[in-house]
Formats: structure tokens, C-alpha cells, sequence
């Protein structure tokens, strides 16, 4: 049997701020790694794992001037994102 739980949060609005950077972080994340994943499809190559998909979207992209913003927010929640990808 799954249990669900339902929480509520208030949070301040130095918190909501620091929030929505982060999701927005997971959901750029997100889309680079759904993307080099359907690029490599495209390309008849194997479905990357999720080491290799975290190097190439999140130590790599933080290098570039582009996507230097993602060093702003913890890592932790960047590679659950990529880890939720490879679920599906």
C-alpha cells in the first residue's frame, strides 16, 4: 500500500523567491536532458544513462557562460531531475 502525504507551506518571500529559482533550475535541467536524449535517438545512439546525461547537463552546462546560473542553486535537486527523466 502507497501512503500519500499532503503539506502545506507558507513560505517567506526571500523563501518563494529562492523556491522558484530552483524549480526553474530542475525544469531548464530537465528540458536540456530531455533534449540530448532525443537528439541521440534521432541519432540512432543508445539512451545515455543518467551519469552521462548529468556531466553533459548539469558539470557541463555550469562551465558555460550560458547556464553559469545553475552553480546558483544545490546540485542535489538538479540531478533528481535528471534521475525523474530516466524514470519515465
Amino acid at each position: 500500500m502507497k501512503l500519500r502525504y499532503r503539506y502545506r507551506v507558507y513560505p517567506t518571500p526571500v523563501q518563494a523567491n529562492r523556491l522558484a529559482q530552483m524549480f526553474g533550475c530542475t525544469r531548464v535541467v530537465w528540458n536540456d536532458a530531455l533534449t540530448f536524449c532525443q537528439q541521440q535517438y534521432a541519432q540512432g545512439g543508445k539512451y545515455p544513462g543518467s551519469t552521462a546525461l548529468m556531466k553533459q547537463c548539469i558539470t557541463k552546462a555550469k562551465q558555460t557562460e550560458e547556464r553559469s546560473w545553475l552553480s546558483s542553486v544545490s546540485v542535489v535537486p538538479l540531478q533528481q531531475s535528471v534521475r525523474d527523466l530516466e524514470a519515465v
